[in-house]
């Protein structure tokens, strides 16, 4: 067999072991599928097997779930409800088995694989950090379709179930012990011995009745029809709340978990399927799946034996970015230098990055042990006396072109041709920064986002001078901080602060016209934003946006674009956002029926025009078209190098809606036809910078679809 492996005991247990060929990790495939039939099949004619164990011949993984390559193969609600329905199959006549079978359990069990590990009659799981149990088919705008929907809550019931369904929540092995989802946990040696000593157990003793732990309130809402309602109805607002209804995949879920609770598990189970078939189908779950395959082609370098390992790192600047960049990099090099002005400076970004490794160590995520090595590796200091022999040196530094030259000349003085110097700048271009430095070639821009340990993306900028081993080096260190990388040409903005650029000013442009903050803020949450713009501008602080328009408004300048000036006259006045409680919305009141009270002060500064109503499709082409004609105009000067990239960057750098997959795929899905006509009406009423792109008339008239362009 190619999938499985099997073999028998001399207490006639039977041995299943996972071990998927092609790769790292085991998935559940259509030939996967079929092994396992063949394999129940054998056991079920046998009449010397008493129980069966299920585990993986894999380092990290038991089951990752399904093959997602298979499902973007379909071309029908039908097939994919003809594949799902032989997984329910398998796994209904595993469930069913007469004899007891046994789930070890060790690194990832998601989607499909925990799915195989419910209808196990007990799961012991490796209590170690790799071992991780969830379902993340909603973030590629699915349902668990293996019984998922129905098993879950039955085990664990709802309040612990939904999260995991409805928000991807995954459980370490005490957590999932906890809840219910694992009987046992166990150490990560002699796994098979173990399987087979419980699957004895369980021959001899029986299967052991399960008692939930659950508090009397969750008792009184999950045990009556009256009580499940509630707990539905609030799932359904909190998705609508959180997603204004732009997702399918959640009310999919509730409708499956709902329906099968209310007509029995056969009827959900048929449910799941049904919903299952429409949702392949849907143009969000394409759109998010789309996605993976673009981040999962990221993950690997194309440059890779050009590139040489960071075994010495030192950071400049130890504030909250240099926290970050510090703390994703603790697992990866072997020395980290934390270069401040002072000593206190650099020990206290050393406080906050324990903290973090320390909230890590008491989640399960890393042991003791790794958090004190991972510690260890800091090193605080005050001058560049260690910097020799450094690989790597990532400048974090506030936004000022001369501190940044002056770090950079310091540097080169400390090191050598070995050492790269890459500056966290958002919009300076790279070679303004290396203008008269020693060694240009070794020059790079490494864009972290904040705050670094949670943002997925690195915006890595070149150079026309940057070495081609620098680059290598950048990405691979990128995707050993697990980042997703994408590599630009340097300029003003390089791409996602250059996009993001035209969607701030025209935000603002609205509010000067009378605009009202949250009307904004709510038409762009419908298009799918998970923040508004005019609350955006806040939370990255209206003094980084006047920063920002200072670096790139010339540049808008010669192609006639007027950046406003708003944004420095409200910082000339003291606002600077959430980070003072002075913005466009206030923070010193409660919100009125969920929304932030705007700063009526703010509108004198902003022109004194009296408030009135926008439509809200005219709010979301305005906005979303300025930043998707500045994607296209970076694709057509070469910032990004393919369509792919700039969706990307788009999507996990600046929440551009991930089911709209990019300002890219968003123009093939709607048309660029539709897309040109909406830019052009646009110009007609606003002006020059609603101008469209070359690239895109181009595109138009060939007939292709914008993802073909390069």
């Amino acid at each position: 067999m190619k999938y499985l492996s099997l073999e028998k005991t001399k207490e006639k247990i039977a041995i299943i072991t996972i071990d998927c060929p092609d790769g790292k990790v085991n998935k559940v495939s259509s030939g996967f599928l079929d092994e396992v039939a063949t394999v129940m099949s054998d056991i079920k004619r046998s009449n010397d097997i008493i129980g069966l164990v299920i585990m993986s011949a894999k380092e990290d993984n038991f089951v990752v779930g399904a093959a997602i390559d298979e499902i973007e193969n379909m071309r029908n609600s039908q097939e994919a409800v003809t594949y799902i329905s032989k997984g329910h199959a398998i796994l209904n006549e595993l469930e069913n088995m007469k004899i007891p079978v046994v789930a070890c359990i060790h690194g990832n069990c998601l989607g499909g694989g925990l799915e195989l590990a419910l209808v196990c009659n007990y799961r012991l799981a490796v209590d170690a950090p790799q071992t991780v149990l969830g379902f993340p088919e909603v973030q590629l705008g699915l349902l668990p379709a293996a019984g998922g929907t129905q098993r879950l809550p039955a085990l664990i019931g709802l309040t612990e179930a939904l999260p995991m369904m409805l928000a991807a929540r995954t459980l370490r092995a005490k957590q999932a012990k906890r809840a219910g989802l694992v009987d046992e946990l166990i150490p990560p040696y002699g796994l098979k011995e173990t399987g087979i000593k419980k699957a004895l157990q369980l021959v001899k003793k029986g299967i052991p009745a399960r008692k939930r732990n659950r508090s009397f309130m969750n008792f009184l809402l999950e045990s009556n029809p009256v009580g499940r309602s509630i707990v539905f109805s609030r799932a359904r607002k909190m998705i609508t709340s959180q997603t204004y209804g732009c997702y399918p995949a959640p009310y999919a879920i509730i409708d499956a978990v709902e329906y099968g609770f209310k007509n029995g598990m056969a009827a959900g189970l048929k449910k799941e399927i049904e919903l299952f078939g429409s949702l392949v189908m849907s143009p969000q779950s394409q759109s998010l799946r789309n996605l993976f395959f673009k981040m999962g082609a990221l993950k690997k370098n194309p440059q890779k034996n050009l590139a040489r390992r960071v075994g010495k790192l030192a950071v400049v600047g130890t504030g909250f970015m240099g926290q970050g960049i510090a703390a994703v990099s603790t697992s990866v090099c072997d020395t980290i230098l934390m270069k401040d002005v002072s000593l206190d400076a650099a020990a206290s970004g050393m406080k906050e990055i324990w903290k973090g490794l320390d909230k890590r160590s008491k989640s399960g995520a890393i042991v003791p042990f790794d958090r004190d090595m991972q510690y260890n590796k800091l090193v605080p200091c005050d001058n560049y006396s260690l910097f020799r022999n450094t690989d790597l040196v990532v400048e974090a530094v506030f936004e000022e072109l001369s501190l940044k030259r002056r770090i950079l000349a310091d540097v080169e003085e400390a090191t050598d041709e070995r050492t790269i110097f890459a500056s966290n700048t958002s919009a300076i271009p790279i070679k303004n920064i290396a203008q008269g430095c020693q060694r240009p070639q070794n020059v790079i821009g490494m864009h972290y986002f904040s705050p670094v340990p949670r943002m997925p993306l690195l915006e890595i900028i070149t150079t026309d001078q940057t070495a081609p081993w620098v680059t290598a080096t950048a990405v691979d260190m990128g995707i050993a901080q697990g980042k997703t990388c994408i590599v630009v040409k340097d300029g003003p903005g390089f791409y996602t602060t250059r996009i993001l650029a035209p969607l701030l000013n025209e935000t603002v442009l609205l509010l000067e016209e009378g605009a009202v903050p949250n009307d904004i803020d709510r038409a762009m949450r419908q298009f799918g934003f998970p923040v508004g713009p005019a609350a955006l501008i806040d939370e990255v602080g209206i003094d980084v946006g006047a920063h920002v328009y200072e670096q790139l408004g010339p540049m808008f300048l010669e192609r006639g674009i007027t950046a406003s000036e708003s944004l420095g006259r409200l910082l000339a006045q003291g606002y600077k956002g959430k980070k003072n409680k002075k913005g466009i919305y206030r923070y010193d009141l409660k919100k009125k029926k969920g929304q932030k009270l705007p700063d009526e002060a703010v509108y004198a500064i902003l022109g004194g025009r009296p408030r009135r109503k926008f439509e809200a499709d005219l709010i979301r082409h305005r906005i979303s078209l300025m930043m998707i004609n500045e994607a296209l105009t970076c694709l057509q000067e070469g910032i990004i190098s393919c369509p792919r990239d700039g969706d990307i960057a788009a999507v996990f750098g600046l929440g551009f809606p991930p089911f709209q997959g990019g300002p890219f795929s968003y123009i093939d899905r709607v048309g660029p036809a539709k897309i040109l006509a909406l830019m052009e009406d646009m110009e007609k009423q606003q002006g020059q910078r609603f101008r469209p792109a070359q690239i895109l008339k181009d595109t138009v008239k060939t007939g292709k679809k914008i993802s073909a362009e390069k």
